[in-house]
């Protein structure tokens, strides 16, 4: 099969017929897919042809699919996919440049541009220097990579060279993401090769005063500290300019999960809650959640490049383009890159500051709806007042973890809204993450109809 006018033709047809189909259909489509079993097909011996694989597609896949991309999907911190950044996506494909430094494309540019754009819009210094990811978890990779070569450099080893013998090192957090945990492990360090540093009281925020007396206590040569903004559950946010301040004075590198709570800095700008995140050796941000691009795209930042270069960088004369400018190449863990930049490049033109700030917005006030309804019902309590677009509750007869699991359980199978379950304060609960760009009150409306249904 080839690119023939016919071909070309058809593919635009097609691709407008279920583009408008799934749009249209959006809203009355079950949030989550009830079917996740794929009938076994036998590999063809000869190609069947593109009309026959839309017609496979829409046999098999299509209807089965979850409507993540609608303003009903409150599972986990999952965004949607607005118009300017779908339009790019399929850009993305059409063009399908492999992006790693000049030399034969302007993409590397625009990703550089990308993300010194990002930088303005999160209030952060322009000595921040980075790279796009596949999402949060390759990000937070990349610091702990980048934190492994620091404290190897502090004691006279290149790790990326030498390799970690020799190496001593204390990693402290207090309530890092599942993902920063892996992340541990596939550095070398370990999953549970991190110090638990106490929590503040009915929050995951760090208690500084625990860190400082941890950092303080420590003969350790190597000190890495993990902090968040925000947690995953309670959305709480940590003390990162105390924090920054004691990294500074006992040399330890600051890596700040802030996937999504970053965005807090665009409601309440750098003075908010994430003030001190300036100060950071290095960020994890997300861009398919709250940004709402499509899959996959997250960021790594970092005030300390060079130590992420020296991780990275492999010298290969096939890779080798003589160009004097930023190899992305030497910034991941990747060699072939997707155009990533581009829908959240569309995204910063098409909304601007001001269009990214009212959707933040919105969902923040929403969020704040459907925890005031809650609190005032019968039968369901609110667990913790919303901080920001999270929403902690569970059923009000009972917090055991039967009664739960049954309530959502329910709630996830009307259809009509998905969430997903969580622990706070060791307590099971239900959490609902309102991060969609379209989310409207009228969804507000249905899921709290249906609550109060399941509830009666």
């Amino acid at each position: 099969m080839q690119y023939t006018p016919d071909i070309q033709k058809s593919m635009i047809g097609l691709l407008e017929a279920q583009f408008t189909q799934f749009r249209d259909q959006l809203d009355a489509r079950d949030v989550a897919s009830k079917n996740q079993t794929l009938a076994t097909l036998p590999m063809p011996e000869h190609g069947a042809g593109l009309d026959d694989f839309y017609q496979l597609f829409n046999q098999h896949i299509a209807g089965n699919l979850s409507a993540s991309n609608g303003g009903r999907y409150w599972g986990f911190v999952t965004g949607g996919a607005n118009p300017c950044a779908t339009f790019a996506d399929w850009l993305v494909a059409l063009f399908n440049q492999n992006v790693a430094q000049r030399g034969d494309s302007i993409a590397s540019d625009l990703e550089l541009h990308t993300l010194a754009w990002l930088c303005e819009l999160f209030f952060l210094p322009a000595d921040f220097k980075g790279v796009f990811t596949t999402g949060a978890t390759a990000a937070n990779i990349l610091g702990a990579l980048s934190a492994r070569q620091y404290v190897g450099k502090l004691q006279g080893i290149d790790v990326a060279q030498q390799g970690m013998a020799g190496v001593t090192v204390e990693i402290y957090a207090a309530t890092p993401h599942a993902s920063m945990i892996q992340s541990l492990g596939m550095a070398g360090f370990g999953q549970k090769s991190w110090h638990q540093v106490r929590t503040l009281s009915n929050s995951e925020a760090l208690c500084v005063d625990s860190l400082a007396h941890l950092l303080s206590n420590s003969n350790c040569k190597g000190k890495v500290v993990i902090a968040s903004a925000a947690t995953v559950t309670g959305t709480d946010y940590d003390d990162l300019k105390a924090i920054s301040q004691l990294c500074k004075l006992h040399g330890a590198w600051l890596h700040v999960d802030a996937a999504f709570g970053l965005f807090e800095r665009l409601l309440n700008g750098p003075h908010g809650k994430t003030a001190g995140i300036e100060f950071a050796d290095s960020i994890t941000l997300d861009c398919h959640k709250w940004l709402n691009v499509p899959y996959d795209c997250g960021v790594f930042l970092t005030r300390q490049p060079s130590y992420l270069v020296q991780t990275c960088d492999v010298p290969a004369p096939y890779l080798n383009t003589r160009s004097e400018h930023t190899n992305f190449r030497s910034m991941g863990i990747e060699n072939s890159r997707r155009f990533r930049a581009l829908p959240v490049w569309a995204t910063l033109i098409g909304y601007g500051k001001k269009g990214i700030k009212k959707q933040i917005e919105n969902n923040v006030v929403l969020a704040q709806a459907f925890a005031q309804w809650l609190a005032k019902s019968e039968h369901y309590e609110l667990v913790k007042p919303c901080e920001l677009n999270v929403v902690l509750f569970c059923p009000n007869a009972s917090h055991s973890l039967k009664s739960v699991e049954a309530c959502l359980t329910a709630i996830n199978a009307s259809g009509r809204v998905f969430m997903t379950p969580g622990v706070w304060q060791g307590k099971p609960i239900i959490r609902a993450a309102l991060s969609n760009w379209e989310t409207s009150e009228s969804d507000i409306e249905q899921v709290t109809t249906l609550l109060q249904a399941l509830g009666e």
